[in-house]
């Protein structure tokens, strides 16, 4: 690894979610992150009431969420499913945000649309059009990206979801 690189992962879950660990909390992410090499990780879950307190009570220096010296980036993911060209779609995508006041934005818009306190990936009926659409008009440095992008069930070409091309998915 060359000096000005990071390894990190940034699709990744609390204890909030389904079929994940109780034992994810930050002191677990940090630990395992460092002896797999990690220098940055997400958040994950930052829709998640719980979990969003937890990390509100971490340091924060422009953009990057700090547990003791091990830095963060603001990332969550979201379930979408809704109709689309006569057929039902399921769509995760995790997204990026560039401060916690963002998030309190992002949050208090999905607040209008349903509840996210019941898992750390919640579900909305939205498209992913409009999801992005909207993420754009909160902020412009929010990022948007599909997750898991082959899996059958939520994967954006999973045989599930029936896309083809991105276009397709989001205009």
């Amino acid at each position: 690894m060359r000096d000005n690189e990071i390894i990190a992962d940034l699709h990744i879950h609390s204890r909030f979610s389904r079929a994940c660990s109780k034992d994810l909390n930050l002191f677990n992410l940090v630990k395992w992150a460092k002896i797999k090499g990690l220098g940055l990780l997400g958040t994950g879950d930052f829709t998640h009431p719980q979990w969003l307190e937890e990390l509100k009570e971490l340091k924060e220096k422009k953009g990057i969420l700090y547990y003791e010296d091990f830095p963060f980036i603001l990332s969550s993911e979201i379930s979408l499913v809704y109709s689309q060209g006569g057929r039902g779609r399921r769509v995760h995508l995790v997204f990026l945000a560039p401060s916690l006041e963002v998030v309190d934005k992002i949050n208090a818009w999905l607040d209008t649309k349903g509840r996210r306190d019941y898992d750390g990936r919640p579900i909305f009926k939205i498209s992913c059009r409009d999801f992005v659409a909207k993420m754009e008009e909160i902020d412009e440095l929010i990022e948007v990206i599909p997750a898991h992008i082959w899996t059958p069930y939520f994967g954006v070409f999973g045989s599930k979801s029936g896309f083809d091309n991105l276009v397709e998915v989001f205009g």
